[in-house]
């Protein structure tokens, strides 16, 4: 483990401690994530109260809970990269038994599709879970509380019947479809359904008394895609890693950048939280972060990622009523990037200038605009002069001759379209048939010069 200054690692415990204290927490494990490896780590309190010197390591497992979510909607990602699904489809167009109708799986991975939160039948309170037969017959009675999309609600319903979908179009289990197609690639061991081997106790303390009660554990059974998960803190710095930058062979980076595009907000007060595709999008100070959080008897677990620094933070706890797992994550996390940030990428030189793009570099405008034209990499770049620096550049991919798509950045999906004369000389572009050309002109000066073709 790489390690922080004495000064960050002391403020980082006082975090922990103060949480750890306030909100009188049994056993608490909270870390930072780079690149895949815990750059730092540390538990506090007790796993097990029976050990009171025992704190919570790297290898302790606790039950994450509803970050098991990010999992199946991953899987259900990958089904539909494959072909297999698309994600405007009725549930009911791959299980036919679904009396609900125009319930899309869109709508059911960011949770704007109204249905109610839980199975029929209080299963919170009477702790019996529904198999995948009363699943569905549960999901056929359920109630749609509100229109489609016309506010963020959360349902462990609906992600039991994403669970459900992976099963029916994977030809598995959903349990099975998870080990083969993430666990076991991204070689998390220690990621299981329910414990398995060293693990936390979950407890509640409750309000009046200092003495912890003992939670129970449970077999949600069909319930298992919205919430059965346990993991470690080093199996889930693996999974940090993936969301910040995936392998190919769980899902491409395209798919999960698609994934992290906001669907709903869900944070109508202050505009902090979002959804995208089976993760939350929590906004803190001018950092975006891509995550999860998760909440079961005696065990509340936040995970959250900023995926251009690929650096993370984790809160796991052993305690039904912990502090808000999201903020101690982001709190961890944005501490190390503001007091120890990475070093910057090494600047590598270019080999070559495609010939093509030669004529093409250097200022333009287009709108009342300066951009910048330029190649980095031997690709086609463009930024508008006056974009704060935190905005990336616009990318471009050729498409044929002098037709180029915007691959990323400003005018994502538009396409550029070079004019030349006859000797080869540029004289205009059309980005998203706008038109770009070496001097500034105002809205339609172009066509009223003597001559656009000499421009």
């Amino acid at each position: 483990m790489a390690e922080l200054t004495e000064q960050s690692q002391r403020a980082l415990r006082r975090m922990m401690l103060e949480r750890q204290s306030k909100h009188r927490v049994p056993g608490l494990y909270g870390a930072v994530v780079r690149d895949g490896e815990l750059l730092w780590g540390l538990g506090v309190g007790s796993a097990d109260i029976q050990k009171p010197d025992h704190a919570p390591t790297e290898d302790t497992q606790f039950l994450i809970a509803s970050i098991t979510k990010t999992f199946t909607a991953t899987l259900v990602m990958a089904l539909r990269d494959e072909g297999k699904l698309d994600l405007d489809d009725s549930i009911d167009a791959h299980i036919p038994e679904s009396s609900q109708t125009g319930v899309t799986i869109r709508q059911m991975l960011s949770h704007v599709t109204g249905m109610q939160r839980e199975p029929v039948g209080d299963v919170w309170d009477t702790l019996t879970y529904p198999d995948r037969a009363q699943l569905l017959d549960g999901w056929n009675e359920a109630e749609r509380i509100l229109k489609p999309h016309h506010r963020w609600h959360y349902s462990n319903l609906v992600y039991a019947m994403l669970g459900e979908l992976v099963a029916r179009l994977d030809g598995r289990e959903w349990a099975e479809s998870l080990r083969a197609r993430i666990l076991d690639p991204l070689g998390m061991r220690r990621t299981t359904v329910g414990f398995s081997g060293d693990h936390a106790t979950g407890y509640y303390v409750p309000p009046f008394s200092d003495v912890p009660v003992v939670e129970p554990v449970l077999d949600i059974l069909a319930l298992g895609p919205a919430g059965a998960l346990a993991s470690t803190p080093v199996d889930l710095a693996t999974w940090a890693a993936f969301l910040a930058d995936p392998v190919d062979e769980v899902l491409c980076a395209d798919t999960l950048d698609e994934m992290c595009q906001p669907q709903t907000m869900a944070d109508l007060d202050r505009w902090q939280l979002a959804w995208g595709l089976g993760l939350m999008l929590l906004r803190t100070g001018e950092r975006q972060l891509v995550g999860h959080t998760g909440g079961m008897p005696g065990h509340v677990t936040g995970l959250f990622v900023d995926r251009q620094t690929k650096t993370a933070g984790m809160a796991l706890m052993n305690s039904s009523a912990a502090p808000d797992p999201a903020d101690l994550a982001a709190e961890l996390a944005a501490y190390v990037l503001d007091h120890e940030p990475a070093d910057p990428e090494l600047w590598v030189p270019g080999s070559s200038i495609p010939a093509e793009l030669r004529a093409v570099l250097g200022r333009w405008y287009s709108e009342g605009q300066a951009f910048t034209f330029s190649v980095r990499s031997g690709r086609l770049e463009a930024r508008a002069e006056a974009a704060p620096s935190y905005k990336p550049p616009s990318v471009f991919t050729e498409v044929a001759d002098d037709l180029y798509r915007t691959e990323s950045g400003r005018e994502t999906g538009e396409l550029l379209r070079i004019t030349r004369d006859s000797s080869g000389a540029v004289t205009k572009m059309n980005w998203a048939t706008y038109l770009v050309s070496r001097e500034p002109y105002a809205f339609g000066e172009w066509l009223d010069s003597p001559s656009p073709a000499e421009h």
